[in-house]
Parts: structure tokens; C-alpha cells; sequence
């Protein structure tokens, strides 16, 4: 089973509360998106996006340019059902990460669910260049820390310190901020997230 057949699965057959990533409100990213300073009218990419209730916030704040992205297209069906009429003020994109070919710039890269799926260094480089070339502004990356788990969703995923965060994105970013955090998932379980805030040199 390939990547797309896995999330399509995944997203057909389970439920929010039965999947370890969702959270009613996505605090630490509302957060760290506001400390960016950004317009209300910037654009903004959530990647791996899917059917997470991190857009729903963002139009509440007033943002208008919102981008989600993820690979499965079932996520991004449920996240528009849920959203109605306001969906129509999204761009869905449906695609895999390391496919992914920006046609725009954004001012805000916003990541918790894809980067850390990505086990190979070839995948790893390939991300942080797109991201390089993509952002204008700032980017906001959560992935596994060190401490966190080593498997998501039955997958593999690659866990960061602070050094190996910002060495992956040293070439184009200045690290604002990096720190750790405990998510609580629907089932009482409890992963270790690392947070960054990041600035485009």
C-alpha cells in the first residue's frame, strides 16, 4: 500500500476521535501563527492539513487566504462538508508533500502532520528546499520530538531535537523559537510535539 492508498484508508474508515493528531483547537498553532505578525489577508499553507480544525480557526480570526493541503482527498472532502458554505473561501490542494510544486509564495508555512512522515534524507532535503523557495515569511513547523513517538498511524515517522530541527532548515531559516510540548490525544495517550518558529533569511 502506497502513501496515498494509506491516508485514503485511514481517512475512510476512522472517525477524529479515533486518530492520535486531533485537537478541538489547535492552540500552540493558532499561537505561533499570531506571533508571525502576519496580515489578516497573507497567505497561508497548512500542509498535511487535512481534515484538521486549524482552518476553521483561521477563518474565525479573519484570515482570507487560506491554503490546506494534504494527500488524501477524503480528508479535505470531510474538512469542507464540516466547513459548508465557508469552504468555498479555502484553496484545497490535494497532493503528496514531496510532489507538491508551489505556484505561488506564502507568508506562513504551517506544518504539524506531514514532516515528520518523511524518513528518507533525500525526502527531508527536497521538503526543506521547497519550503526555502515557497516562503516569503515565516514558517511554523511540529513534528515528533525526541521523546515522541516512534510510529504514526502504523508508519515510521523521524523524531527532531532543537539542533536537528534547525539544522534541516539552516539554509533558508532563522529559528525564532523551539520548544517542546505534550499533545493529549482522544484516547488518553500522550505524544511529545518540538515546535518551531522559523524566519526566512
Amino acid at each position: 500500500m502506497d502513501s496515498k492508498q494509506h491516508w485514503e484508508k485511514v481517512f475512510s474508515t476512522k472517525q477524529p476521535h479515533e486518530v492520535s493528531w486531533t485537537q478541538a483547537i489547535p492552540q500552540t498553532s493558532i499561537d505561533l501563527i499570531l506571533k508571525t505578525g502576519v496580515a489578516k489577508d497573507a497567505a497561508i499553507i497548512d500542509i498535511g492539513g487535512g481534515d484538521s480544525l486549524l482552518v476553521d480557526h483561521l477563518l474565525k480570526l479573519g484570515f482570507t487566504d487560506i491554503t490546506v493541503l494534504d494527500i488524501s482527498g477524503e480528508a479535505l472532502k470531510r474538512a469542507q462538508v464540516r466547513l459548508g458554505e465557508k469552504a468555498k473561501e479555502v484553496q484545497w490542494i490535494e497532493s503528496d508533500i514531496r510532489d507538491f510544486k508551489p505556484a505561488r509564495s506564502y507568508a506562513v508555512w504551517h506544518d504539524r502532520a506531514a514532516f515528520h512522515f518523511l524518513t528518507e534524507t533525500e525526502d527531508i532535503q527536497h521538503y526543506a528546499a521547497t519550503v526555502g523557495n515557497a516562503v516569503k515569511g515565516h514558517l511554523v513547523i511540529g513534528t515528533f520530538s525526541e521523546s515522541g513517538p516512534e510510529k504514526c498511524s502504523s508508519l515510521l515517522v523521524s523524531r527532531y531535537n532543537e539542533q536537528d530541527m534547525k539544522r534541516v532548515f539552516a539554509e533558508s531559516f532563522n529559528s525564532l523559537d523551539c520548544f517542546t510540548e505534550n499533545h493529549a490525544t482522544p484516547f488518553g495517550t500522550v505524544q511529545n510535539f518540538r515546535f518551531g518558529l522559523f524566519a526566512k533569511l
